[in-house]
């Protein structure tokens, strides 16, 4: 049996793994999908969504498990389950980055942007609130950017659940090291047809930070929805 901890991207929350958590649990599996603060039933006050308390929340989830984790990052959560692998080096089993974003030492989900030459499709998405302390994505973008091959359920789901996604977590910087972070296995899942983080974006990250193997679906970039089968059995396989 293994232990996984699912970690959802920006905007989502640990509702995006409804389909996939199942299908490891009725293979034997301890399955975690886990709201970050601020997201899904986890409520926070915008102004204290931040980085280190994403950080926080999952370093406490892998001290009260008994055995190693299998940590799973989409998105956002790439760079989360980076940091916490750092922190947390000798409970992690393995790292897995399901389009998610690959952070360098020192680097912000922003500072990747500029590395990789990111195409300015989210940041064209993305609508500031009121207050200026977080960002929407423009509902008719949605469909577009993260489930151009999800059902119209799948679609009604996330839009009924999605929350706007605190700034300051794009800013902070990760702080990585090889004797620690360097010392876990990283695997990457790409996702061949996604538009928020496109292919290209996905294979210059593992060229910069490589991975021990990359796995390969053929989905956009939500495959938890509109792949759950294929996902849980590559998970199962790791």
């Amino acid at each position: 049996m293994a232990t996984y901890v699912l970690v959802h991207g920006a905007y989502h929350g640990a509702w995006c793994y409804s389909k996939v958590k199942p299908l490891l649990e009725s293979a034997g599996h301890k399955a975690l999908a886990v709201d970050l603060p601020g997201h899904g039933n986890n409520i926070v006050p915008i102004e204290k969504v931040t980085f280190s308390a994403y950080v926080h929340y999952l370093n406490k989830v892998i001290d009260d498990q008994e055995e190693k984790v299998l940590l799973v990052g989409h998105s956002l959560g790439g760079m989360s389950i980076s940091q916490v692998a750092e922190n947390k080096h000798g409970k992690i089993k393995k790292l897995v980055y399901l389009t998610a974003l690959l952070p360098m030492d020192n680097e912000s989900r922003m500072s990747i942007s500029d590395r990789v030459n990111e195409d300015s499709t989210v940041a064209h998405a993305r609508i500031s609130t009121q207050d200026g302390l977080a960002t929407q994505i423009d509902n008719k973008l949605l469909k577009t950017l993260f489930y151009h091959d999800c059902s119209q359920s799948d679609l009604s789901m996330a839009k009924n659940n999605l929350v706007p996604q605190a700034s300051e977590p794009l800013t902070a910087k990760v702080c990585l090291t090889a004797e620690k972070y360097g010392s876990v296995p990283r695997v990457y899942i790409e996702c061949l047809r996604d538009r928020a983080i496109p292919i290209k974006m996905q294979r210059k990250m593992v060229s910069d930070v490589p991975c021990e193997y990359v796995e390969t679906l053929d989905t956009a970039h939500s495959p938890f929805f509109s792949a759950p089968e294929e996902l849980a059995q590559l998970l199962i396989s790791l």
